[in-house]
This record gives structure tokens, C-alpha cells and sequence, in this order.
């Protein structure tokens, strides 16, 4: 029997699971500096010390619950073949899913603006999130000048960065207005606005 199949192993990783699922609902509710592990914990069901073992510090707890969110957008996104113009109309595709994850959304929003102070645990984790992702964006618009689909005199890491804020901005008002604006037409639209083909 391997280790990932005994009842102690699937029960340990099941309360992980809950754990950074709550943690998702508090780091969006009252940010990571106004969120406390204790209150993690009896969301939980569990104790302080039985939430260190799986997470021995806040810090720790928050990268992990960041990290998990990237890798279900990785896996969403990711596809080699997919390229230019396709690949655009998935980063739209991706805010489209974001409708149905508000925890996620209002958790990026809050500690999105926290981890701008240089001190916050998460800073260098976002300064290097915002990077990445302009580049993927702008890789796409690069693609899609090589294939004649981009509009002339568009700078695709221009573009990139204008598309970010757009989606960042959206996700901000959607919050706001408790899900009654559309964020995901506004994103197509500054998209279309760069291509000479249909999105």
C-alpha cells in the first residue's frame, strides 16, 4: 500500500484541502493582516496548534493558498499548441471562470493591494505574478502580430500591461457591485480592440 492511499495520509490531506479553502474565504473577508490563524482554525474545526502542523506559520498558510489558485489557472491555460489569438481568447475564457469564484476574486483583490507595501509577505510574490503574466499576455500579442492579427503600431507588452489593469480594474468594480457588472465583456472588448480579426 502507498503511502498516498493509507486512511491517515487521504484524512491529513482532505483537512489541507479545508483548510485552504477557508483560509481563501478569510484572506478575502478581512485581508491577510486582518486574518488570523486561530480564526482559520475554528472555521476548521481544529485547533491553533493542529492548523501549524499543516501550516506552521500565516505566511506560509497565505503563499500556499496564492500557489493553489495558480495552479488551477496553469492547468486552465495551459496547452502548447494554443497560441496568438487563441491564447488571448483564454485569458478572457479565464475571467469568465473568475465569475463563478468570487472567494478567489475578492482574495486577489484584497491582498493584491496589501502586498504593494515592500514589508508584506506577499510583495515579491505579486511584483513576480504581474511580470509573468504580462509577459504570457504579450507573448500572445506577439504571436498574434507574427500571424497579421494584430492592429498597427500596438506594442504588445503596452497592450499586455493596459489588459492586466483592465481585468484587475473589473474584478474591483464586479466585487463592488456584487456580481451585477459584466466583467468579462470589457476585457473582450480591450482584446478586440487590438486585433484586426474577431476574437
Amino acid at each position: 500500500m502507498s503511502t498516498e492511499t493509507l486512511p491517515g495520509y487521504a484524512k491529513g490531506r482532505a483537512k489541507k484541502a479545508e483548510i485552504l479553502a477557508q483560509a481563501v474565504a478569510i484572506f478575502g473577508e478581512s485581508g491577510y493582516r486582518g486574518a488570523s490563524l486561530r480564526d482559520i482554525a475554528a472555521r476548521c474545526g481544529i485547533s491553533h496548534p493542529g492548523l501549524l502542523h499543516h501550516f506552521p506559520t500565516k505566511e506560509a498558510l497565505l503563499l500556499a493558498v496564492l500557489e493553489q489558485r495558480d495552479i488551477a489557472d496553469r492547468e486552465r491555460m495551459s496547452d502548447p499548441g494554443v497560441r496568438g489569438v487563441a491564447a488571448l481568447r483564454r485569458t478572457v475564457d479565464l475571467v469568465r471562470v473568475n465569475t463563478e469564484r468570487r472567494g478567489i476574486v475578492e482574495l486577489f483583490a484584497v491582498v493584491s493591494a496589501e502586498a504593494t507595501a515592500s514589508d508584506h509577505p506577499a510583495h515579491g510574490y505579486f511584483v513576480q505574478r504581474y511580470d509573468d503574466s504580462a509577459e504570457v499576455i504579450a507573448r500572445a500579442y506577439r504571436e498574434a502580430a507574427e500571424d497579421g492579427h494584430l492592429r498597427e503600431g500596438v506594442d504588445p507588452m503596452t497592450a499586455a500591461r493596459q489588459l492586466i489593469a483592465v481585468m484587475d480594474g473589473m474584478q474591483v468594480q464586479w466585487l463592488l457591485s456584487d456580481g451585477a457588472i459584466d466583467m468579462v465583456e470589457p476585457v473582450h472588448a480591450q482584446v478586440q480592440a487590438n486585433l484586426t480579426v474577431q476574437l
